[in-house]
Parts: C-alpha cells; structure tokens; sequence
C-alpha cells in the first residue's frame, strides 16, 4: 500500500465513504465497507478518522463544499447587474445538483440518520451551519460582483437559500421535474434580487445616519 500524507489518505477515504454511500445508502457506509472501496485496511481509516462521526461530517462537508464551488465558479470577473449575477449563480448550482444526484440524495440520508441517532447529532447541526455558511460567502461574493448590499440581514437570507434549495432540490429528488426545480430555483433568485441595493445608496445612508 502507497504511503501517503494523512490528508491526502482522508480526502481518499471521504471520496471512497461517498461513492458507497451514494451507491448503497449511508447505512451501508461501515468503515469495513470504505476501507475495502479504498483499498485499505481497517486500521488506516481508525487512523484518519476518530470514529463513523468524524468520517460522515465530513463527507457532508465535502458535499456541501462541492456545491459551493460549482456555484461560486459562474460569478464573473467583472460587475454586472445583480440580476445577472444571481441568475449565473443559481444556474451553475442547479446543475451541480443535477448532475449530483447520488450525492444530493446521500446529504438528506446524512441529516435523518444523524437526527434518527443521538451519537451522531452532531453531524446534521455542522452539516447546516457549513450550509448556511456558504450561503453567506456566496451573499458576500454577489454583493462583491454586483456593487450591491442587502436590504435584510445576510444570516437570514443565508437560511432562506438553504431552506429553498433543500424544498426544491428534495422535491426534484422525488418527481424528476429538472425544468420545475430549475424555474422555481430562478424565481427565488429573483426574490432576492429585489432586496438587494446598491451599495452606493447604503453607504450614503450609514454616513446620514452617522
């Protein structure tokens, strides 16, 4: 077996738990499982990972980090309008998730069976702060391109897009509509570019204020 750097060996075990529990369903995620898919023994996954808690937060974190990267890889390099911007954001994240759907499926099975299991809690409450935080960093990086702030609190907006992307992206789990998913997905974005404001009339309120 190649020696390799410890987090070289996680990420090779998180790819290996993902691709059975996407394949399978996280049940039959067992470390005996990922080791074989990896190719490993058993002794290199207690050596990675402190237990099956660690191992699926982070698989739930790579899945969420995925996510967060095809979105973030459509912002342009130069301001456009917040329309533009949230339209290009919205469409490279749905595609993500529609070509994702083992993954995507595996994240729900990841919360219900951490809430199903009281020693595993733990992972559904840091798999939906990562959410929420790459909500806000999505928000910030639109705010950014556009030249725009927002009209409510980014912590509140940041749960709204996860709350409408977990309906939308369960329900197209569940009838295969891409085009409805699609379509309800860009009306939100809509929404939100209707609480957005440029960020010249907020600083011009802040100095009045002040």
């Amino acid at each position: 077996m190649n020696r390799l750097p410890v987090a070289e060996r996680r990420e090779q075990l998180i790819e290996a738990a993902l691709a059975v529990a996407s394949r399978d369903g996280i049940d039959a995620a067992t470390v005996r499982a990922v080791a074989a898919e990896a190719g490993v023994s058993l002794g290199v996954v207690h050596y990675c990972f402190q237990d099956k808690d660690e191992l699926l937060r982070a698989m739930a974190h790579a899945i969420t980090s995925a996510n967060l990267e095809r979105s973030l890889g459509e912002l342009p390099a130069e301001a456009e309008d917040v329309e533009s911007v949230i339209e290009g954001v919205i469409e490279a994240l749905w595609a993500g998730i529609r070509d994702s759907r083992g993954p995507q499926l595996l994240s729900y099975e990841l919360t219900t069976s951490s809430l199903r299991h009281t020693e595993l809690n733990q992972v559904a409450i840091e798999q939906y702060r990562g959410q929420w935080a790459a909500a806000e960093q999505v928000l910030d990086l639109v705010e950014r391109s556009a030249h725009v702030s927002w009209s409510v609190p980014r912590g509140v907006i940041a749960r709204s897009i996860v709350a409408v992307v977990d309906g939308f992206s369960l329900a197209w789990l569940v009838d295969g509509d891409s085009e409805a998913a699609r379509n309800g997905l860009q009306g939100f974005g809509r929404y939100l570019a209707t609480i957005a404001v440029p960020a010249s009339v907020e600083a011009d309120a802040t100095a009045s204020i002040a």
